[in-house]
């Protein structure tokens, strides 16, 4: 399974709840806004095995972050396919 989170601003207990459902075999990727979560909760995305960042939305912010893979919009889309169902949040 694919999940997104494109907001800043999630409840904490939300997002811990999704965030511990995702599987070993499930992906993450932050876009958006939601790249700003790496920044302010990244203790919260040690367990998962597959974690992503668009590359654009980190340089719009002025983000450097080097823990995540970054990806290129045709990259995000083989991530899609690769990874199924998918769950925007």
């Amino acid at each position: 399974m694919l999940y997104t989170l494109s907001k800043a601003q999630y409840e904490l207990n939300e997002l811990t709840q999704v965030l511990s459902q995702i599987q070993e075999d499930d992906a993450l990727v932050l876009w958006q806004d939601g790249v700003l979560l790496a920044v302010k909760y990244p203790q919260l995305f040690d367990h998962i095995a597959h974690i992503f960042v668009l590359a654009n939305d980190i340089d719009a912010r002025g983000l450097t972050l080097s823990n995540y893979q970054h990806l290129s919009l045709s990259d995000f889309i083989k991530v899609t396919e690769k990874f199924y169902p998918h769950l925007a949040l």
